[in-house]
């Protein structure tokens, strides 16, 4: 019998993702962090020769993962493995590895690395989202559908402004996504607790040179901001921060999901389903929408992760416990894996995305009946009826009508009845002018164009780099 394997993994996650948060890259980063760090040190004065940092540099890749399990065996210490192994192979560079370094040195900044990373992974992402969920808004901005309140019909909107509402959850969420990776800090060189008391001996209590290792280290991985007070480890409200973003990209994913497969159900609008794909193992006439219900499956999967991380930040004692870092090592990682799923899924679904218009406008036209009452009693008012009258005539009809359809199955014949009725004043050209479903639809066209000129469009400009016309991002689906 095999042994378990995540589905993230397996399943649903991207290679690129994947190689994100996977221990090659993870360690490497690692060798990185020492090597940076000796070469500043080195340039700041401390005795450090040219050749030990070509040994760093010549065993950047070529990590021994056999003795790193060895020594993690012995020591129970991964830092202490890495940093054994390596000596093994960079004999030269061996003396001066992890010189004033603590494990959160490496371990901090390295996790925000993936996590800076991971953030622009999900960002292309999302930009093609919101680039083909533009496209879908624009061809349906002017196609008249039932609106509903507590699942029940209401008036008139369009099928591209009901997703332009998708679109304005996604903004919001660009939005944080860009604040996150504008303000992300780097743990920088703080030492065991904080106070950086191993490089101030270093450097002889220059608190200047200290300084400046640290704002050079910072932007050779392409940081401009540096935390300038730290515990042993960055604030685990950080972690707390980037998981809510990724609750929140999840809660507008499965609201997504949960209004498509409404929309399923009516047969109005469908996620692809393709030519051998089997619905149901038993009822071979079934399609399911999968895509849209493993969408909401991952989303409430990383919704219910983003808890574990404010519980974290919340309980951390003073300088730093470690009862943060097996909970962090699944945490992270998955949420991201699990988003980046999701967000492969979402632009799967809008690739071939399914409308049917005729079913769309043949529940319009059951339910429109109902929905023109105001507009018939205006217009009788109008031509001289009193509205009173003219509100309880309709009542009566309107009731009668519902009694016919729900207990007999028969056809709405509501506007029959009102024509009919020679006590209520309308003529059925102005009727047929009621029942025109593109005047009932209020300005949701006009607010649907604007709201794509003012405010997706300025953002798909501004990372059209980030666009992949043909779609061909890694994705399992």
């Amino acid at each position: 019998m095999k042994e378990y394997k995540n589905p993230l993994i397996e399943r649903y996650s991207s290679k690129e993702m994947l190689y994100n948060f996977s221990p090659r890259k993870k360690f490497i980063t690692w060798r990185k962090l020492w090597l940076y760090l000796a070469e500043i040190q080195k340039e700041l004065g401390i005795n450090i020769s040219n050749e030990q940092i070509i040994d760093l540099k010549n065993h950047l890749n070529d990590i021994d993962w056999e003795r790193v399990s060895f020594y993690e065996r012995k020591f129970k210490h991964d830092v202490m493995a890495h940093l054994y192994a390596l000596g093994e192979k960079a004999a030269i560079a061996r003396p001066i590895i992890h010189l004033g370094a603590t494990s959160a040195f490496l371990g901090d900044n390295t996790d925000i690395i993936l996590i800076r990373d991971g953030l622009n992974i999900l960002l292309k992402k999302l930009i093609n989202i919101i680039f083909r969920l533009r496209n879908f808004t624009l061809e349906y901005h002017n196609i008249p559908t039932l609106a509903f309140t507590h699942y029940q019909p209401a008036q008139l909107t369009t099928v591209g402004k009901r997703s332009a509402l998708w679109l304005q959850s996604l903004l919001l969420d660009l939005e944080e996504l860009e604040f996150r990776l504008e303000n992300i800090h780097f743990r920088g060189v703080k030492g065991t607790v904080g106070s950086a008391d191993s490089f101030k001996k270093l450097f002889n209590g220059n608190l200047q040179k200290v300084k400046y290792l640290e704002k050079k280290l910072s932007k050779k991985f392409g940081f401009k901001n540096v935390f300038s007070i730290t515990g042993q480890t960055y604030d685990r409200k950080v972690d707390a921060q980037i998981l809510n973003l990724l609750s929140n990209i999840s809660q507008s994913s499965h609201k997504f999901s949960n209004d498509l497969r409404l929309l399923q159900n009516l047969k109005e609008m469908e996620e692809p389903f393709e030519n051998e794909q089997i619905g149901s193992s038993a009822m071979a006439y079934k399609r399911n929408p999968i895509r849209s219900e493993r969408m909401a499956s991952l989303a409430k999967y990383v919704i219910s992760l983003s808890n574990s991380s404010a519980l974290v930040a919340a309980t951390q004692w003073l300088e730093r416990t470690l009862d943060d870092s097996a909970n962090r090592r699944l945490v992270i990682g998955q949420s991201f894996l699990a988003v980046d799923s999701i967000l492969m899924i979402w632009n799967n679904i809008l690739e071939n995305i399914v409308v049917y218009p005729k079913i769309i406008n043949r529940h319009i036209k059951e339910e429109l009946p109902f929905l023109i009452t105001e507009y018939i009693i205006v217009e009788c008012v109008k031509n001289g009826a009193d509205r009173q009258d003219i509100h309880e005539r309709i009542r009566i009809h309107a009731m009668k009508t519902n009694n016919k359809i729900k207990l007999e199955g028969m056809e709405n014949d509501f506007i029959k009845r009102i024509l009919h009725d020679k006590k209520i004043p309308i003529h059925e050209e102005k009727m047929n002018q009621i029942l025109n479903p593109k005047n009932l639809i209020g300005f949701s066209s006009d607010q649907t164009l604007e709201f794509v000129d003012s405010k997706v469009n300025p953002i798909l400009n501004r990372f059209s780099n980030l666009i992949d016309i043909d779609n061909n991002m890694d994705r399992k689906v």
